[in-house]
């Protein structure tokens, strides 16, 4: 099984997902950012995830390679390849499917109740999780996807997860972050203006963090594995 891991950013990894991955799997890590132009070409994978970053989708501008990336993530979707996104990831695979990005009313960073909408009962990959569960967020944007989608997941700001047909799906909240990544996040909160505009406490964060990582990764680890296992059957 190849497995393509686009990252964005150093400390927005695969997290927790890459302990999913199948006994001999083939994973590669494409970094948009630095190199466009052999991973459009030459790789053909089994499954994609595409993680998140501190850039916004609309920023083509500052980030050239993105509209780039939209059209990569729109010709995967045209061949069926299964496809995870995940925030900035969710947001990117809903504009290149035809929906949109929007700012949500309030951000959302650290912990936040998420529901599951009904139809997340018989949905693969979002099935396994709890009806109602608290998510880790950090992100002031919410994907649209198109009308078509089936909507699976949502919080009192911001929907939360999505999937596309029968094999890609859109996930808002960080069910990949590590307790390592967590914590970089936390002490360079300063540097998201949004975070700072919010009146985010680190130190409360960070107490929030300590009890709930440990079963946070664990649904982060299924949440992936089903992912995977969909891939697989494909």
């Amino acid at each position: 099984m190849r497995v393509l891991a686009v990252v964005h950013q150093d400390d927005a990894g695969l997290g927790v997902f890459g302990e999913a991955l199948p006994d001999g799997t083939s994973l590669e890590v494409w970094r948009p950012a630095e190199e466009l132009g052999p991973h459009l070409v030459e790789v053909d994978p089994n499954a994609v995830i595409v993680l998140g970053g501190a850039m916004n989708a609309h920023e083509e501008s500052e980030h050239r390679w993105l509209r780039t990336e939209k059209q990569w993530i729109a010709g995967l979707l045209s061949r069926g390849v299964p496809v995870l996104g995940v925030c900035l990831g969710a947001q990117l695979l809903a504009e290149a499917a035809g929906g949109s990005v929007r700012r949500v009313a309030q951000p959302e960073i650290g912990w936040h109740e998420v529901r599951l909408e009904p139809g997340a009962g018989e949905d693969p990959v979002l099935s396994g999780l709890p009806e109602r569960f608290s998510s880790f967020q950090w992100h002031s944007y919410e994907a649209v996807p198109p009308q078509d989608a089936t909507v699976l997941a949502r919080s009192r700001l911001a929907l939360q997860a999505y999937r596309l047909g029968r094999s890609a799906w859109g996930i808002q909240f960080h069910a990949e972050v590590s307790a390592r990544t967590l914590e970089s996040w936390i002490a360079n909160y300063g540097t998201d203006p949004d975070a700072v505009a919010i009146g985010v406490d680190p130190d409360r964060l960070r107490a929030e963090s300590r009890p709930a990582i440990e079963g946070w990764n664990e649904l982060g680890r299924g949440l992936a594995r089903r992912f995977l296992a969909v891939a697989e059957r494909r």
